[in-house]
């Protein structure tokens, strides 16, 4: 009897439980009409804001949904994006016979053939050279170089002819199909590693080292000319160090071009309207190719140029000025840096990145006075930090 008095209990407590339950769940007509209202807001906030979105808001989409074009390309830019895409699709050759091409940008004689016979020295069929002399035809001291002149014309700073002798070079060495790789190295360019640390460097990554950031000051976007819309906006104009080092497809790129580049011609020049000088070579290829293929260059140049002393033209090195202390720390940086020229000066600084891994960012340097070449040949020689 005990025990079934006792599950009789049980079975009452436990109705009486649910009853209960049943009873807290329920919910009050007002307060189902204030959970309808929050709800409702909430849906129309985010109509809202999918409509009207903040100023410089992306979505998370647009990381992998194609970009809604801003307005109707022209017929030429159309015709020269499908030119870059398939120039891009094209994959790379790599062989034992694929060669860097190094491309000398000067007014007669280098003053360091020496020195780059050296760097040179039994690696034959893994690189070619060319020159490209503006002024005067070059006297040479290594066979090296010997016969390596390409048809040349003046060079006038500042100018599209610097761009013009740039595409020459390309040109002429796109015609040798071993060359995957293209250098352009100025008369006072001087190697800083030997030539297996820089072939390995060069052709181990898929990227093209050109320098670009965005300057909103004076000696950047303030160059800029509103005669180059539709196809170059403001907001793509890009600046950056004239020394790259190129991939074939990019090289291929910049020699395929003649939209982008009669814009520059045109209109990015010295002496335009209210005083505003533009060079060319300081801005075409970092605009071109932040437009045209931003993931594909490293943002910075493999050639090392010191502009600290706030000059027109960046610190010169004269012989004593040549140690191994000076290469070391050269060799020695690994992040690149870049500052605006407005009032604020706003300096960035992002790690060299090669295949992902921090590495040093120069292959190259300048500029050396002639005078330096002995000090030069006898560290090349002397000190493994080459």
């Amino acid at each position: 009897m005990k025990e079934h008095h006792f599950w009789q209990i049980r079975i009452k407590d436990i109705k009486d439980m649910k009853a209960a339950s049943l009873h807290r769940t329920r919910t009050s007509p007002k307060r189902r009409v204030w959970i309808l209202v929050v709800a409702a807001l909430i849906s129309i906030a985010m109509v809202y804001a999918y409509i009207y979105p903040p100023e410089h808001y992306t979505s998370p989409m647009s990381n992998w949904l194609p970009a809604e074009p801003v307005r109707e390309l022209t017929d030429e830019e159309r015709a020269s994006r499908v030119v870059f895409r398939q120039i891009l699709a094209t994959p790379p050759v790599r062989s034992n016979s694929s060669k860097i091409a190094f491309m000398f940008l000067t007014p007669g004689t280098l003053p360091f053939e020496r020195l780059w016979d050296k760097f040179f020295e039994g690696h034959e069929g893994k690189y070619t050279i060319y020159v490209h002399a503006s002024r005067e035809k070059p006297e040479h001291v290594s066979p090296l170089f010997i016969d390596r002149e390409i048809r040349s014309e003046k060079v006038s700073w500042g100018t599209i002819s610097m761009v013009d002798a740039e595409r020459r070079l390309l040109a002429n060495a796109l015609e040798d199909t071993d060359n995957q790789h293209f250098v352009l190295l100025s008369d006072s360019c001087v190697p800083l590693h030997n030539f297996d640390y820089i072939y390995d460097y060069l052709m181990g990554t898929n990227l093209s080292f050109i320098d670009c950031f965005y300057d909103p000051g004076p000696h950047g976007n303030f160059r800029y000319s509103q005669n180059m819309l539709p196809e170059v906006r403001e907001t793509d104009f890009r600046k950056g160090s004239q020394w790259f080092s190129v991939k074939r497809q990019h090289a291929l790129m910049i020699i395929a071009d003649n939209l982008y580049y009669n814009k520059f011609k045109l209109h990015c020049r010295p002496g335009m309207e209210d005083g505003r000088n533009c060079y060319a070579d300081e801005h075409y290829l970092p605009t071109l190719f932040h437009m045209m293929d931003p993931d594909g260059i490293a943002n910075w140049s493999v050639t090392h140029v010191d502009w600290s002393e706030g000059k027109w033209h960046p610190k010169a090195y004269r012989a004593m000025d040549v140690t191994s202390e000076l290469l070391k720390n050269i060799t020695s940086i690994d992040m690149s840096y870049h500052v605006t020229s407005d009032e604020k000066k706003v300096v960035t600084l992002n790690p060299c990145l090669w295949n992902g891994v921090r590495r040093p960012c120069y292959l190259f340097a300048r500029k050396f006075y002639p005078e330096s070449i002995d000090n030069l040949l006898y560290l090349f020689a002397n000190f493994t930090i080459f």
